[in-house]
């Protein structure tokens, strides 16, 4: 049945999901690289397809900026669409001085300053990290396509202005590579379902340089996040 957010029926959704921040990514993902794409979702905007790459089942969907909407998109996918893996495929900002311009950064594990965990009542600090097994197929599907990526830990942040002194740089000082906004949600929400997820992102600006790339080139290019994300995805649904 539809969701408050999402007008898709059950079996309308394929079992991995590709989940741009923006839904203009979804839409360029979808006509670019799926057949036979079919639009599920126009909630909101939050544009969802399910096609065919290869021969194998995907969907795509916006999740919105920040941890609150993924949480929201990612839930609802995991708990009310049987969703088993979600693909995070976004923008970062490099952290690291070693982090450059369209660097592929895979997050193993995802910082954060949110205040997301405190629903679950734990006793001590969660530690957000990616599904082992998506990040091995990831990594290989990467050095298959003779892309350098970078892997290692972000920082997902509900802050993108800060109204004080930037605390990026002690982040980068431990080991921090890039910061994001959603990842340590979708970690989260992955784990307390039993389901599996992975953030890959494209660096696009290094705002401790004030190096940027353009708006367009953020909703249209970055190819081989996508292209990692999708070959990802076909490893899961031939197994």
């Amino acid at each position: 049945m539809p969701t408050p957010h999402n007008n898709a029926n059950k079996g309308d959704i394929a079992k991995t999901v590709l989940m741009p921040g923006d839904p203009l990514r979804a839409k360029f993902i979808a006509e670019t690289y799926l057949e036979d794409a079919v639009l599920y979702n126009t909630v909101r905007n939050m544009y969802g397809y399910t096609g065919f790459y290869n021969g194998v089942r995907i969907s795509v969907q916006g999740s919105g900026m920040g941890m609150p909407s993924i949480g929201i998109y990612s839930y609802e996918l995991f708990h009310e669409y049987d969703v088993d893996r979600i693909i995070r495929v976004g923008t970062s900002g490099g952290v690291r001085d070693d982090v450059k311009l369209r660097d592929v950064v895979i997050a193993q594990a995802a910082c954060t300053n949110s205040a997301y965990a405190n629903q679950y009542d734990l006793d001590g600090t969660f530690a957000p990290i990616a599904d082992y097994e998506m990040l091995e197929a990831s990594v290989n599907a990467a050095r298959e396509l003779g892309v350098n990526v970078r892997v290692g830990n972000v920082l997902s942040s509900d802050i993108f202005y800060y109204s004080k002194e930037s605390p990026l740089p002690m982040w980068g000082k431990m080991g921090v590579l890039a910061t994001e906004m959603e990842a340590a949600a979708l970690y989260m929400n992955a784990a307390e379902s039993g389901k599996k997820a992975l953030c890959i992102t494209t660096v696009s600006d290094c705002p401790l340089r004030g190096e940027s790339t353009t708006a367009e080139e953020r909703q249209n290019s970055f190819l081989q996040m996508m292209e990692i994300a999708l070959k990802t995805a076909c490893f899961f649904e031939n197994k």
